[in-house]
């Protein structure tokens, strides 16, 4: 049994079969399994789907309390920035990039898929590169604005 914070209460999770299961991850499952093969979405993409915009660790602790026989497609969610989210030295990782190549999906040099090419669904990554652009800008333009005298 697995206990997490969320939404402001403990939520109690299991990974056998017939016990209480958090309705979220329910949601989390039916978003995931609607990734197609070759394709990956955000954690924070997948808890906007599913009803929970902001809840991208919640979409995470789904993913991990899967039982291994799940027909859940875990592998095809990455972080923000289109890469693996554990640790490299972590089996998983391994298991989760070799299936993302399986299904042919291409990793950059430094480990990065690009989220405009793979992205599902595509229009919910057009525009990722220029509204990362002009979030960095902002932040850019914040901290000259407190260096001006």
């Amino acid at each position: 049994m697995d206990e997490r914070r969320g939404g402001g209460r403990l939520e109690v999770t299991s990974r056998r079969a017939g016990e209480h299961v958090n309705p979220f991850y329910h949601r989390i499952y039916k978003v995931v399994r609607h990734i197609p093969k070759g394709r990956i979405a955000t954690y924070g993409l997948v808890a906007r789907l599913a009803g929970r915009p902001g809840a991208a660790r919640t979409v995470g602790w789904a993913l991990s309390a899967l039982p291994d026989d799940s027909d859940v497609p875990w592998w095809r969610v990455l972080n923000a920035a289109g890469r693996i989210s554990l640790s490299g030295a972590d089996h998983n990782s391994v298991l989760q990039r070799a299936l993302l190549l399986r299904e042919g999906v291409k990793f950059a040099p430094g480990g990065a898929v690009n989220l405009a090419t793979f992205g599902w669904p595509a229009e919910a990554y057009d525009s990722a590169p220029a509204a990362h652009t002009r979030a960095a800008s902002s932040r850019r333009s914040r901290r000259l604005k407190g260096l001006r005298t």
